[in-house]
């Protein structure tokens, strides 16, 4: 077998050396990354809609803090959709000691402020449940309420014409 020497062009004239050029051309090559010492974190992503409002969550193991669009859950002012924010949290004890393991972010767009504090209050229960990946937590949570695990799916039914609303029509006065 023959040795072919291949050259490589440089600026100032030609590499002849079979090493010099192998130099050259494995600092061209990509060199494969390290693995990180750091374990992987799981992290479960979720989504719920109410109305126009959609909330997605993502959960991670942590203290129990739980934000909506950056915020703590805590700083809401009002206090009633504060409260159906917390409800999936505070429905028994076994979700309560899970929802305080977990860190909750949640972003919120659309909808009004109800259709929104109910969306993440759905959001809330999903991440929980599915992160715990127990039936026990989910059979409660559908014992109680199913909305919280199940989106619900009803919308606003367009208008149409010859009427104020949806369904009800302009009346007419013979008099």
């Amino acid at each position: 077998m023959e040795e072919v020497q291949h050259t490589i062009a440089v600026e100032e004239g030609a590499a002849t050396q079979p090493q010099e050029e192998a130099k050259k051309i494995r600092s061209r090559v990509a060199k494969p990354k390290r693995r990180s010492s750091k374990k992987l974190e799981r992290v479960v992503m979720v989504r719920s809609k109410r109305k126009e409002a959609i909330a997605r969550a993502s959960a991670k193991l942590g203290s129990g803090r739980v934000r909506v669009n950056g915020i703590d859950i805590n700083a809401i002012e009002q206090d009633i959709y504060r409260g159906i924010m917390r409800e999936p949290m505070n429905l028994s004890n076994i979700t309560k000691s899970m929802a305080a393991k977990l860190d909750i972010s949640i972003n919120i767009r659309g909808g009004g402020r109800s259709a929104q504090a109910q969306a993440i209050r759905s959001a809330i229960a999903k991440a929980i449940a599915e992160f715990s990946d127990t039936d026990t937590i989910r059979k409660e949570y559908m014992r109680f309420d199913r909305n919280l695990l199940v989106d619900d799916y009803r919308r606003v039914e367009p208008k149409k014409f010859l009427g104020p609303k949806a369904r009800a029509r302009f009346q007419t006065s013979y008099r």
